[in-house]
């Protein structure tokens, strides 16, 4: 495992409203090799760049690629807290590693922020004082597709999605809000990249519509083979599946397709703009969605760390729970549960100057707290 301490972040961060304290400590455990690491490698630059961006000092961010395999997470984060003595912890994409990694964690004292997984087992019974999520809870951006389905008049959906907590949690959040028959329901293999079987029972099912979740490779796969069957029922799914970082592989049989996300390089806001301009001179492309969420994960971060001393605990705790910061996706505040209640929006697949890009057609949700939150003990 090859441990990344960025060169121009390792003291980038701290004292920016003038709170002094020593050198935090940042352990991002993330999935940077094999598939899936688009998303963890829009995650670090994402959180990097809003680091540079602060012009702050003493914070050290180390990186680790997690494989995405839960034993490995787990061991990096020990070393982590144990070794190393990580203030805070982020940067997980996979459900399955977050709940191998967060809970012991949390347990020991370390925070933990995170950018992308939001398990519904951490935020309802076994939420924790020291877990914030940034992004979502899993379910989120699934119950808006749920009612964008509604709003489109389908009537006999068929969904499906990978057999993991995001995916069992996906298709319970679409079908909270989803009002039409199933046409039918399936769990595929974590990692699965031939859908014919699939496919074929979508073809067979009678269905007006399909929804899938399939992050990273699992959708380009099963978009290419979809298109190239000829089933002519149109598809959806969360931004997970068409999110920027996999579009250009995905091609023009994303062009149309209805997506849900809380965030989009369109919102019109001073901050986004900044950011979506950042990340295309620093990087050389356009900024994900996973991008967007490692950026508000480390002002996040920032924001606290103007507020109160990491070494205190409770006083940083209060600091991240405030969310004092500006979002790249507009308005944002924590739940008891410490997960976001935000706007989720509904967008469509498009081809901007000869780039395939997402645009922003309407909203699918206001102001939505997850599903989970009555369940969790905290205020």
């Amino acid at each position: 495992m090859k441990k990344l301490v960025s060169a121009g972040v390792a003291a980038l961060l701290c004292c920016t409203a003038g709170v002094a304290q020593a050198e935090v400590k940042i352990g991002m455990i993330t999935t940077l090799s094999g598939g899936g690491s688009t998303l963890g490698i829009d995650v670090r630059d994402g959180f990097e760049l809003a680091l540079k961006q602060a012009g702050a000092s003493d914070v050290k961010l180390l990186v680790e690629d997690d494989a995405r395999k839960p034993d490995v997470a787990k061991k990096l984060a020990d070393k982590f807290i144990q070794k190393d003595k990580v203030d805070i912890l982020t940067g997980i994409i996979w459900s399955n590693l977050a709940m191998a990694v967060v809970p012991s964690a949390t347990r020991k004292g370390t925070l933990y922020v995170s950018p992308n997984a939001g398990p519904s087992a951490l935020a309802g019974k076994a939420c924790h004082e020291n877990y914030f999520n940034v992004a979502w809870q899993n379910d989120n951006l699934h119950e808006a597709m749920g009612s964008h389905a509604n709003k489109a008049g389908y009537k006999k959906t068929f969904i499906l999605a990978p057999n993991y907590p995001a995916g069992t949690d996906a298709l319970k959040g679409f079908k909270r809000m989803y009002k039409g028959e199933l046409a039918g329901e399936l769990f595929t293999k974590l990692g699965q990249d031939d859908y014919a079987a699939e496919i074929a029972q979508i073809r067979a099912s009678g269905a007006d519509s399909v929804f899938f979740f399939l992050p990273g490779g699992m959708g380009i796969a099963f978009m290419k083979q979809y298109a190239q069957s000829g089933v002519d029922v149109p598809v959806m799914g969360p931004a997970f599946s068409f999110s920027q970082d996999i579009l250009p592989a995905i091609g023009d049989a994303a062009l149309g397709v209805a997506n849900s996300s809380q965030w989009g390089k369109d919102i019109e806001s001073e901050v986004n703009a900044k950011f979506v301009k950042g990340f295309k001179e620093a990087y050389g492309r356009l900024p994900s969605l996973y991008a967007s969420q490692g950026y508000d994960a480390a002002n996040l971060i920032l924001s606290a760390m103007a507020k109160a001393d990491v070494s205190d605990k409770d006083e940083f705790r209060a600091a991240l729970k405030e969310a004092d910061f500006a979002s790249v996706r507009g308005d944002f505040k924590f739940g008891n549960n410490n997960h976001p209640i935000q706007d989720i929006y509904v967008r469509e697949v498009i081809k901007e100057d000869g780039q395939i890009t997402n645009k922003i057609v309407g909203v699918a949700i206001k102001g939505h707290q997850d599903a989970y939150a009555s369940k969790c003990r905290m205020k």
